[in-house]
């Protein structure tokens, strides 16, 4: 069962969640399953590059150390020193949503090609940013800076940042979503092709050529891009709600 380009339903329990039946049977898709195969790779790859760490650090030792200086190095210049501590959650958030995106290579679906994923980190982004806003300069003047520069400006202030989990969330979605929707029309124009021109019977030849070159554009280019840039935005607006 499948709607549209929407993620296929890998299993269907055939019973409802008691109180919330509206929302039909309790299924899990190919969101979810990816998402879990994504969690347990990284679970994985850190338990084996920290089972036995050495002062000269050798093969999955020597790549970790490289992710977590990079991630550190990242955090430190587009935050600040003094909020490093963000660097665990930042890196956390950059390697999954880069495996996530380039996970088409290996013909999964992106789990951000799932509005449910994307609007769900940009949430966790909204809490943090207005979270440590308050941690940071105290409920006194965290609620005065919506009515600055001056009062009736206070309407849209609350827009702007009801804005940003809806801009980081559908930006991200709609990149993904767009080149797995090109993609898909690519490969069936191109079976067509093949159909027209040597029988129903015969290999999709062209299929063969042409979307390895896009695939390296919308998966693996505009893949590990967009990953930067929610990451990037993520440590903007915490930063800028701190200061």
């Amino acid at each position: 069962m499948e709607s549209g380009f929407g993620p296929k339903i890998v299993w269907d329990s055939g019973w409802k969640v008691p109180g919330l039946e509206f929302l039909g049977n309790f299924q899990i898709t190919e969101t979810v399953t990816v998402t879990w195969l994504i969690m347990i790779g990284l679970i994985v790859f850190s338990m084996l590059s920290t089972r036995k760490l050495e002062k000269i650090p050798k093969k999955l030792q020597l790549v970790l150390e490289i992710l977590v200086g990079s991630i550190n190095n990242l955090t430190a210049q587009t935050m600040g020193e003094d909020k490093k501590s963000f660097a665990p959650y930042m890196g956390t958030i950059l390697l999954f949503l880069a495996i996530a995106n380039l996970s088409g290579l290996i013909g999964l679906r992106p789990p951000t090609a799932d509005v449910n994923t994307t609007i769900g980190l940009a949430m966790m982004t909204f809490t943090l940013i207005h979270f440590n806003g308050v941690r940071k300069k105290g409920i006194g003047r965290y609620l005065k800076e919506f009515t600055e520069p001056f009062i009736p400006m206070l309407p849209l202030n609350i827009i702007g940042e009801l804005a940003t989990p809806i801009s980081l969330g559908f930006r991200l979605f709609g990149n993904i979503i767009g080149g797995l929707i090109i993609m898909n029309l690519i490969y069936s124009a191109l079976a067509g092709l093949s159909t027209a021109l040597f029988g129903p019977s015969a290999l999709p030849i062209f299929q063969a050529g042409l979307p390895a070159v896009l695939h390296v554009y919308f998966d693996l280019f505009a893949g590990v891009l967009q990953s930067f840039i929610f990451t990037m935005l993520t440590m903007v607006y915490i930063s800028m709600k701190m200061d």
